[in-house]
């Protein structure tokens, strides 16, 4: 008798397993290639998680794959070697190498269609989308992590050397005036830059309304050439070289090497991405404030729009179609205003559609953390045009090394600032020619 209820007991274990066996492989997993490290990397895969449990048919694998340039670089070989993932994370300065990747990319704007999930290109922010939408204004990649700089400032420090804490330098020559003024109450650096080329450049350029490249900095055709050498340019890069001799400005390092020197106290205005303001709320022990990015006064007297940063979700192809309902299941559930109010509350990044911008308002959330709305601000200043609409240059990843590298020359002053700028235009306008003859 007790042999027959032992059978029957190990016959039920056995079903019970084989079920449970063949429930977990009815369940599609989607792999998702991504670049966020640390904490913002922590609430990517609690988005995954959380999706994963809202549904059985799907499950979102995210993978961290070191920095953007890593994990774009894997995903180019993985697709060359058919071991691709279905989602992978690329920062802006690859948009114009994965536009040009055509039979890699699955277009969004096509997949959501096809997968018959709802997608407004009206819902998001214009100068989010416009960067990642082809000429027929069709939406390519999905924003997700779209970011602006801003300044960061120490209001502690501000107090201390008599400053105005609610208000950080509107234009170059108060920051000036500003960081000699907390040199003299004890701090060592009045400001720090990350990201040089992105910052001091790029968005520097488009503040001050004057182009990066030819054909409207490269939205309008592969034979764009740089023109990043201009006199305003030029006489930028020269200032920081100068300031740099007296510490009112130090270099601390490409990306955002040089946050430390912000959160030691060392330096007392931080440059760099909106997305830092968690790492930055995390690591300091004053009170900040934020602030947008100072200008010219002779050179521009409204300054134009700031340009994003950031990455986006690119969708390759080569799986079965199946597959695809379950990434674009992912996309909506991450556009969703609830998930993108989280997002953006969280790590600083822009809510990249108007319900979300609405949905955090209406939460109260800028007014109980001043100061994270100036990206918004920032970024919704005036009318994009030719020079602030963004840039899409092919090599952009190189092409930003070499600016990198031309002006740490000059910081180290083995170059003036005319030969460094000259020479990042010659070298990279031949990495544009290379691209140009690849993708004609």
């Amino acid at each position: 008798m007790i042999g027959i209820r032992f059978i029957r007991l190990i016959a039920l274990i056995a079903s019970m397993l084989c079920v449970a066996t063949m429930t977990a492989k009815a369940q599609t997993e989607i792999q998702f290639w991504h670049a966020m490290g640390g904490e913002l990397g922590e609430k990517l895969t609690d988005f995954a998680n959380r999706f994963n449990a809202s549904q059985k048919e799907y499950k979102i694998v995210p993978v961290y794959k070191g920095n953007y340039t890593e994990t774009m670089t894997a995903a180019i070989a993985a697709f060359r070697a058919k071991q691709q993932p279905h989602i992978v994370q690329v920062f802006e300065v690859g948009t114009a190498t994965m536009m040009s990747a055509k039979g890699a990319i699955y277009p969004v704007y096509q997949l959501m269609a096809d997968q018959k999930e709802a997608f407004d290109p009206k819902a998001y922010l214009g100068a989010v989308v416009g960067y990642y939408s082809d000429s027929k204004g069709n939406i390519l990649s999905l924003p997700f992590n779209s970011s602006t700089p801003v300044v960061y400032y120490n209001k502690d420090a501000f107090r201390k050397a008599g400053l105005n804490p609610d208000q950080s330098p509107a234009t170059w020559p108060e920051l000036e005036a500003a960081a000699k003024k907390l040199q003299a109450a004890g701090y060592p650096c009045g400001f720090t830059s990350g990201w040089p080329s992105w910052i001091q450049l790029e968005n520097f350029s488009a503040l001050h309304d004057i182009p990066i490249a030819t054909r409207a900095n490269g939205f309008d055709g592969l034979d764009t050439v740089l023109q990043l050498n201009g006199a305003l340019q030029v006489r930028h890069i020269a200032k920081l070289a100068e300031w740099q001799k007296s510490k009112i400005f130090d270099y601390g390092g490409r990306r955002s090497d040089s946050g430390p020197k912000f959160y030691s106290g060392e330096c007392a205005i931080y440059m760099n991405s909106s997305s830092a303001y968690a790492a930055v709320k995390a690591s300091v022990k004053f009170e900040f404030g934020v602030g947008m990015l100072p200008y010219w006064p002779d050179a521009i007297q409204t300054p134009k729009n700031s340009i994003i940063g950031g990455a986006t979700l690119w969708v390759l192809n080569g799986y079965p179609k199946s597959d695809y309902k379950g990434v674009a299941k992912f996309f909506t559930y991450l556009s969703s205003p609830e998930i993108q109010t989280e997002w953006h509350q969280f790590s600083g990044y822009l809510p990249i559609t108007t319900k979300a911008y609405e949905l955090s308002r209406q939460q109260g959330f800028y007014d109980k953390n001043p100061g994270t709305d100036v990206p918004i601000k920032q970024l919704t200043r005036g009318t994009p045009n030719a020079n602030s609409k963004g840039l899409r240059l092919g090599n952009f990843a190189q092409i930003r090394d070499v600016i990198e590298d031309e002006i740490e020359a000059v910081l180290a002053g083995k170059k003036t600032a005319k030969a460094a700028l000259d020479d990042a235009v010659q070298r990279s306008n031949e990495l544009l020619r290379q691209f140009e003859r690849t993708n004609k």
